[in-house]
Formats: structure tokens, C-alpha cells, sequence
């Protein structure tokens, strides 16, 4: 950074935009590029493959520019007395920055084994935001700090939120919007009949999925109205009102573009709804986006200045933390340990790899014979969501004579059988997309209620095979009828780590990456150096219209495996 020029001159209207030598530049532009590049090379893994996240390409932009537009505004860098941080604080605040570097190791390698792991992505983001707002203090002490920290900050609205409180607004979405457009239709003369987050309509039924609960749009229009509201350089109450104006507008065109849908569906058909679906979804974008804009028009203060300046109208002073020449050493040190830490990190997986051994090789053998077998027909939206290689889903029905010994109730003839199985190749994410087609997801979102986990158990699917499934039970509640479902679904990867050889353990095929999805089995991938190289799942679904026990389900479950798995 040059510190040649006099206060005088860069006070003036000529002041270039760019005021550092080249050296500093470039090595500020290089650190920032290696630590929120990873951070968006993560990250858009999920925003390739999950629609509602799909505006995070453009947030890294976004970002950059509204830096840029702070930049000719900066408080003024100048040498001599002032006021600089006490020296426990500068040790406290450098420490500080170095446990932050040292924490990048645990981070990535934590990230290579868990790339869905949303409450990671969000300490990576926290991560790279802290050595952000480190290196402003260093460059320009806290005033670059504080004027600097929104355009920093902004890159946080593309991080995917955290499970326990996306999964309850996206099921609260879809249940209003559900709700309340089974109103319109009764009002307007359309019979309609709410089932959890499905419309029963004269033509069929309509879902209200989590495209449709309005997530997305809900999503999309937090980050235009943080956009907005910075590019008009708003003080924090107008701010709070445009993002709540624009939540609610959200709201509201989702509302319409879900009434239009079950409309559609009611007085043309069911298949008529794929048609429209996609450009109904970018009318309430474009909606959204052109809202946010002339709201952002209301609320935006025309007095308001967008210059740092005292209360006298004069530029902010700031004196940096440190000289430029340490500076410069800082970001060297900084911007080689990020680049050893990647070689590492890689280094640690592929050394690992080495010694893997392939699972035993399987798929699915769909039993076409069997009484009312039919394919079950995979939407585009969840194709576009799950992306995998190759897979499918069947129905059909099973008879089951009952155990007289036993005195549970006992499938009969008239139970339904749903079974689907999906095959991603190694290289393919698959860890996310995977997990995205679980019964504990899916089966609240179509008004199923869960009632038990009975956890994981080995079956025998073919002589010498034994795979791992895990077993759900729910229950669905609809005026008098109700119908009870066991789900057991099974994640199995293809390769594993010698000492979870799949030829030993009485042939078990070890090594299933689905574990008790908790942070014992992510610890378990890291060490173990496991990160995806391809894996499948397989997810059966027994219906019943009377409650049957979890082991007469599971012994159900265990007489008609061997004929749905195929040995390769």
C-alpha cells in the first residue's frame, strides 16, 4: 500500500481508485482468491444440484462489487500518532488470527469426507470471514474493519442453512402454501382436500414440494433485499424494512404461482402442471427481483451519503495495524499456508485410497412379474435435485401368509410395495446427492408422520451378502382412514478401508456411509481418509392399511430381499 501520498491528495476528488503498489495488490487479490475460492468450490457442489440455492453463483460477484463501490470511500490510511489497539489487544487479535490459519487443516480435511455438511460449510464461512476481517484490521485498523465488513459478510446469505432450521421452514411453507391454496380452490368452486403437503383435487393429486413451498424465491429475496439495501447505502432500519417487505412480497407471488399450479391441475390435468411449472417458478424470480427493486425505491433515503465521513464532513482517518512491509510478509506466510494445507489435505486422501478394497458389486432386480407391478415415473425436478447415473423406481404387491406361532398382525394381500434405486458413479458428489432421497426427508413432506427408527441391521440378499438397511417406521392420518408404512433404505459405498474388509464379518458388506449420520461416522470418514468414490442406494417401502409390528415387517422384509438384489 502506498503511503507516499498526503492526506491532502487523498482527500481530493482525484483520488485513484486502486492506491496500493502492485506487490500489495496482487498479493491481497491472490490470498482472497485461494480462501474464498475453496470456500465457493465447496459450496458450489450444493449450488449446482440444489435449485433453491442456485442464486450463490452470483453472491462471490455481488460481493466483489459492492467492495469495490466502499473502495474510493475508505477511511484514509495515514502514518503518525493516533490511535492504535494497546499491545495485550494486538497480541490477543494476532493470536486470534493464527488459531484461525491453524483451524483451516481440521476444516478442509473435515470438508473433503463431509462435502454435505452444512453446519461445516458455515465454520468454513465463518473461517474465511475471520481471516477476512483480519487482514482489513491489519491493513487499515478498525475503521477499514467496520467499513468493510458488510461487503465481506455478504458472501454468508449463500451458504445452505443448517438442516434443523431449513427442514421446519420448508415443511412450514409447503403446509401453508398447501393450505391456503386448498382455500382458494373451495372458495373459487373447485373441491379441493388438503393431505399434509398434497392437494386431492377432482384430476388427481397435487404435491406441494420444496420448490414449490416457496423456499427459494424466500431465499433469493433475503439476498436482493441485503443487495439493495447496500447499494443504496441504507441505515439498519430502512434495511430491516425493505428485507422484510421483500420476504413477504416472496411469500405472497409464491402463494399465486402455487394457486395457478393446482388450477392448471384442476381444470386441464395433472401432466399439464410439468408444462407450466418451470416458468410459473422464474415469474416469481422475475417477480421478486423486479419488487425488490422498486421497494428498495420506497425505502432508500435520498439524503443519505454514501461516503465515510465524520459528523464534520470530513474523511475518516485510520492508522494501520501493521506497516506495509509487514504486511506483505503476513500475507506470504498466510497465503502459503493455505496452499500447503490443499496439497496436504489431498496428499492425505490419496495416500489413503491406495489401499481400499471394492465392496461386493450389486443392483437392483426389479420383479416385473410381480401382481400390479408398474414403474414409478421420476419427476424431472427430483432428477435435476438427485442427478444420479442411472436408477428407477417400481410399486407392485406381495402376498404374506401369516405365522400362526406369531400373534402380530401380519402382511396380507392387499399391501402395497414401493421400491427405488439409485447409482452414482465415483467423482459424482454423490454424498449430497444421496442423502437427498431418505424416507426421514420425503415422508414428512407428503403428510406421513414418523413413529419409530429401529436403526440398522444386516439382511442376507444373495448367499454370501449381507447388506446394511435401516428401518423406519410412519404412520398417515386422514379423517377415518389411516395407513402405516415401514421403510428400510440402505447407502452402501464401493470402496472401504482394509480393516473393514467386505469378505470378513460373516460376509457383511461393510463400510455403508450411512451409518447413524452423526458426527461419530464424520470423524470415523476422516480418519479413515474416506471421501466419495461412488456408492448407490436402495430404498424398499412396505404400505400396510392396519399396524404391523417392526419385526413382522422385518421378517416380511427379509424373505422377499433375495429376489430384489441382483449380483453382479
Amino acid at each position: 500500500m502506498d503511503l507516499t501520498h498526503s492526506p491532502e491528495l487523498l482527500e481530493s476528488s482525484d483520488v485513484p481508485v486502486l492506491s496500493w503498489k502492485q506487490s500489495n495488490f496482487w498479493l491481497v487479490t491472490l490470498f482472497a482468491v485461494v480462501l474464498w475460492g475453496v470456500l465457493c468450490r465447496m459450496l458450489g457442489a450444493e449450488w449446482s444440484v440444489n435449485e433453491q440455492y442456485s442464486y450463490g453463483w452470483f453472491v462471490p460477484a455481488f460481493a466483489v462489487y459492492l467492495f469495490w463501490l466502499r473502495w474510493p470511500d475508505r477511511p484514509i490510511r495515514e502514518s503518525g500518532r493516533g490511535y492504535l489497539p494497546g499491545t495485550s489487544v494486538r497480541i490477543l487479535l494476532g493470536a486470534g488470527a493464527i488459531l484461525l490459519l491453524l483451524a483451516w487443516v481440521p476444516i478442509r480435511l473435515f470438508e473433503v469426507a463431509n462435502p454435505e455438511w452444512r453446519p461445516l460449510e458455515w465454520v468454513h464461512a465463518l473461517l474465511a470471514l475471520g481471516l477476512s476481517l483480519s487482514l482489513l484490521w491489519l491493513a487499515g485498523g478498525w475503521p477499514w474493519l467496520r467499513y468493510f465488513a458488510f461487503p465481506v459478510a455478504f458472501v454468508l446469505v449463500a451458504v445452505p442453512w443448517v438442516t434443523p432450521i431449513e427442514v421446519p421452514i420448508i415443511q412450514g411453507l409447503q403446509h401453508a402454501v398447501a393450505i391456503i391454496n386448498t382455500e382458494l380452490m373451495n372458495l373459487i368452486g373447485i373441491p379441493a382436500q388438503l393431505e399434509g403437503s398434497v392437494i386431492r383435487l377432482r384430476t388427481g393429486l397435487v404435491g406441494v414440494n420444496e420448490a414449490c413451498s416457496g423456499v427459494r424465491s424466500l431465499q433469493t429475496s433475503i439476498m436482493a433485499g441485503l443487495l439493495f439495501g447496500e447499494l443504496n447505502r441504507m441505515n439498519w432500519r430502512r434495511r430491516v424494512g425493505l428485507l422484510g417487505a421483500v420476504v413477504a412480497l416472496a411469500f405472497v407471488a409464491n402463494v399465486m404461482r402455487g394457486g395457478f399450479l393446482v388450477w392448471t391441475a384442476a381444470t386441464k390435468s395433472i401432466e399439464a402442471v410439468d408444462h407450466v411449472h418451470d416458468a410459473a417458478g422464474l415469474a416469481v424470480l422475475g417477480i421478486v427481483m423486479v419488487g425488490t427493486f422498486a421497494l428498495a425505491n420506497v425505502f432508500r433515503d435520498r439524503r443519505q451519503g454514501v461516503s465515510s465521513t465524520e459528523s464534520n464532513g470530513t474523511r475518516l482517518r485510520c492508522i494501520p495495524a501493521v506497516g506495509d512491509g509487514s504486511l506483505r510478509k503476513i500475507l506470504i506466510v498466510a497465503l502459503c499456508w493455505l496452499v500447503a494445507v490443499e496439497i496436504g489435505v489431498e496428499a492425505w486422501y490419496r495416500l489413503h485410497e491406495k489401499g481400499l478394497l471394492t465392496t461386493a458389486q450389486w443392483s437392483a432386480q426389479w420383479p416385473e412379474k410381480a401382481p400390479g407391478y408398474a414403474k414409478v415415473k421420476i419427476d424431472e425436478m427430483t432428477r435435476s435435485t438427485l442427478r444420479y447415473d442411472k436408477g428407477g423406481g417400481a410399486m407392485w404387491r406381495v402376498g404374506q401368509s401369516a405365522a400362526p406361532e406369531t400373534a402380530q398382525p401380519q402382511l396380507n394381500m392387499d399391501q402395497g410395495w414401493l421400491m427405488y434405486f439409485f447409482r452414482w458413479e465415483p467423482g459424482q458428489s454423490s454424498v449430497l446427492r444421496a442423502r437427498a432421497h431418505r424416507p426421514d426427508v420425503c415422508f414428512p413432506n407428503t403428510g406421513w408422520r414418523q413413529t419409530e427408527d429401529r436403526g440398522v441391521k444386516y439382511y442376507e440378499a444373495a448367499p454370501g451378502l449381507k447388506l446394511p438397511f435401516r428401518h423406519f417406521g410412519f404412520i398417515h392420518s386422514q379423517g377415518r382412514s389411516v395407513k402405516y408404512a415401514h421403510a428400510f433404505f440402505c447407502l452402501q459405498a464401493d470402496k472401504v478401508s482394509a480393516r473393514e474388509n467386505p469378505l470378513a464379518a460373516n460376509n457383511e458388506v461393510a463400510g455403508s456411509s450411512l451409518g447413524d449420520w452423526n458426527i461419530y461416522d464424520r470423524i470415523r470418514m476422516v480418519r479413515e481418509a474416506r471421501r466419495d468414490l461412488g456408492q448407490q442406494v436402495m430404498e424398499i417401502v412396505i404400505t400396510t392399511d392396519r399396524e404391523v409390528g417392526g419385526e413382522a415387517a422385518e421378517a416380511a422384509f427379509a424373505r422377499e430381499l433375495g429376489a430384489l438384489v441382483q449380483t453382479k
